[in-house]
């Protein structure tokens, strides 16, 4: 981890100072997507994740899933808003059985949406997409009862589970201290 820089004056490549004190940066915060291993069947079967940025304080979970024909969430909502852009293949949501989003799609849900997450048997390829939720998703049995709740704390746990469980380096941005984790 980087250690935590003071505020100063920042300056240009020649050396003259900007006229607003900053926060200076040590480093870029960046991961590649072919560093982070895929944390297979993490939040269900079929649901496989990347993290890319953890920032627990803020409640923001932002990651890429790659998600195999038939997986399946329970219905559930997300407190705050959340965006999904689809890269490859093809999900619904039960609810809006006209609305497939595909390759391409960018989708923004506001806190409170309330819907359950497919990706069809008959697709032919893996669906990915890049999501990035803020706040918690709330997840319901069919008859009504709580299922659970995934958030950016429960999906740290999970990545640190299964990364001490299989051996694994899993970088992602941490949020909260602005540095590169190393699960």
């Amino acid at each position: 981890m980087t250690s935590t820089l003071s505020p100063g004056v920042a300056i240009t490549g020649t050396g003259a100072p900007l006229p607003l004190v900053a926060l200076p940066q040590g480093e870029l915060l960046t991961v590649n997507i072919d560093q982070i291993p895929m944390l297979k069947d993490l939040v269900g079967p079929g649901i496989h994740i990347q993290p890319l940025r953890l920032d627990l304080e803020r409640g923001e979970w932002v990651f890429l899933a790659t998600l195999a024909p038939g997986c399946e969430l329970p219905l559930h909502y997300h407190t705050g808003p959340a965006q999904v852009w689809t890269i490859q293949g093809r999900w619904l949501y039960r609810e809006y059985p006209d609305q497939p989003q595909v390759a391409g799609s960018y989708l923004y849900e506001p806190g409170g949406s309330t819907h359950t997450f497919y990706c069809p048997e008959d697709n032919t390829e893996d669906t990915v997409a890049l999501a990035w939720i803020e706040g918690a998703q709330v997840s319901f049995n069919e008859d009504g009862t709580f299922h659970s709740v995934m958030d950016a704390v429960a999906l740290q746990y999970l990545i640190q589970t299964a990364a001490a469980e299989q051996g694994l380096t899993v970088p992602y941005i941490d949020g909260g201290v602005n540095a590169v984790n190393n699960a």
